[in-house]
């Protein structure tokens, strides 16, 4: 499949078929979704690009950082390859490429410490449509989690920032496992806490790392691609979405 071939749900497309064509594959797409939906229990949710809108906010620190060494980080290099992945990756990757004279755990920290900064005047925004998923399916009876390849820090203050304590169950991030996202481990793991098999979740992600790691953990994904990750390999998702209302919509009515 092409990178980013797929249609999102909520956008429309101007090719033509034939009717009943149109007609035998809108029923089958709803009666797979509807069997999906019916199954599921859980709604996971990734942090970064997902719930908040922060990775314009962690170009922009990677930028700052990346300046004391005379490094220069393009808005097309961090979108290809920076967005949506863990720092401490992202702080090993930038070192190996940039040949930067400073160890990687040095480099994490400076960007913690730059996020820490951050975090202390306030929490990052919610992307649109947040707020009513998360009331909507909360009261609709699903359990919601939380599964970031992000640190601890990050998470608790967009819970706090945001008044969110009632609606998770789970909450899983990088600290709580040894191998972060693209691996399955924070997913596997926030099964194991909802005691929950992979059938009976549904993972939302904005990145093919994120897909990936919902994925490998048997876990259907449904991406919502942001401005960071356009031109990300979304094949592996169950189904891609133009927003959040979308998917929303979807997994409540399966169609």
């Amino acid at each position: 499949m092409d990178r980013y071939t797929v249609p999102l749900i909520g956008e429309s497309f101007g090719y033509c078929r034939h009717p009943d064509s149109v007609t035998i594959s809108a029923n089958k797409s709803r009666d797979q979704g509807k069997a999906i939906t019916m199954t599921a229990q859980a709604i996971l949710f990734d942090h970064d690009g997902t719930l908040v809108d922060s990775e314009p906010e962690h170009h922009k620190m990677w930028i700052d950082i990346l300046h004391e060494f005379g490094v220069s980080l393009s808005h097309e290099e961090y979108k290809k390859s920076y967005a949506g992945m863990p720092s401490d990756t992202n702080a090993r990757n930038l070192v190996a490429r940039f040949q930067l004279d400073i160890d990687a755990i040095d480099l994490y920290e400076k960007k913690n410490s730059v996020t820490r900064d951050y975090l202390s005047r306030g929490a990052f925004p919610l992307m649109p449509g947040v707020q009513t998923a998360l009331d909507y399916l909360h009261d609709s009876g699903f359990k919601l989690g939380v599964v970031t390849g992000a640190g601890r820090e990050g998470i608790d203050s967009t819970i706090r920032g945001h008044a969110m304590q009632k609606y998770f169950s789970t909450i899983v991030c990088k600290d709580d496992v040894v191998h972060s996202k693209p691996s399955p481990d924070c997913y596997l793991l926030a099964l194991e806490n909802l005691g929950l098999s992979a059938s009976q979740a549904i993972a939302i992600e904005d990145t093919e790392h994120g897909v990936a790691s919902a994925t490998q953990a048997g876990i259907r994904c449904l991406a919502i691609p942001n401005e960071m990750s356009t031109e990300h390999d979304f094949s592996a998702a169950t189904k891609l979405f133009s927003d959040l209302d979308s998917a929303r919509q979807w997994i409540v009515n399966g169609d």
